[in-house]
C-alpha cells in the first residue's frame, strides 16, 4: 500500500492542504465588523417600517373608499325606494280613476255598437229604397 500512496502524483497529495486554506480564508471573509452589522440593521427595519407603513396606509384608503361607497349606493337605494314609493302612489291613483271613469267607459261601448247597428240599418235602407227607386222607374217607363 505504501508503494500505492507513492504512485499518486505530488498534486493529489497538495489538494487537501488548498481545500483548509480556501476554507480558513472563506470563514475570515464571512465575519463582518460590529458597526456594518448595526448600520444594515437599522437601515433594513427603516426600510420594512416605511414597506409596512405604505401597506397599511393603501389598505386603510381601500377601506375609506369601500365606506364612501357603500354611503352612496345607501343614498342612491333610498332615492330609488323614494321613486317607487312615488310611483306606486301614483299608480293607485290611476287605477281609481280609471275605476271612476268605467260606467262612462262601458256607455261608450254601448253606443259605440249602437251606433254600428244603426249604421248597418241605414247601408240596408239605402240599399233597399235604391231598389225601389229602380222597380219605379221601370214601372213609370211602361
Amino acid at each position: 500500500m505504501a508503494a500505492a500512496a507513492e504512485a499518486v502524483p505530488a498534486a493529489r497529495r497538495e489538494e487537501p492542504a488548498r481545500d483548509d486554506a480556501a476554507v480558513e480564508t472563506a470563514e475570515e471573509a464571512k465575519e463582518p465588523a460590529e458597526a456594518d452589522i448595526t448600520e444594515l440593521c437599522r437601515d433594513m427595519f427603516s426600510k420594512m417600517a416605511t414597506y409596512l407603513t405604505g401597506e397599511l396606509t393603501a389598505t386603510s384608503e381601500d377601506y375609506k373608499l369601500l365606506e364612501n361607497m357603500n354611503k352612496l349606493t345607501s343614498l342612491k337605494y333610498l332615492e330609488m325606494k323614494d321613486i317607487a314609493i312615488n310611483i306606486s302612489r301614483n299608480l293607485k291613483d290611476l287605477n281609481q280613476k280609471y275605476a271612476g271613469l268605467q260606467p262612462y267607459l262601458d256607455q261608450i261601448n254601448v253606443i259605440e255598437e249602437q251606433v254600428a247597428a244603426l249604421e248597418q240599418a241605414a247601408y240596408k235602407l239605402d240599399a233597399y229604397s235604391k231598389k225601389l227607386e229602380a222597380k219605379y222607374k221601370k214601372l213609370e217607363k211602361r
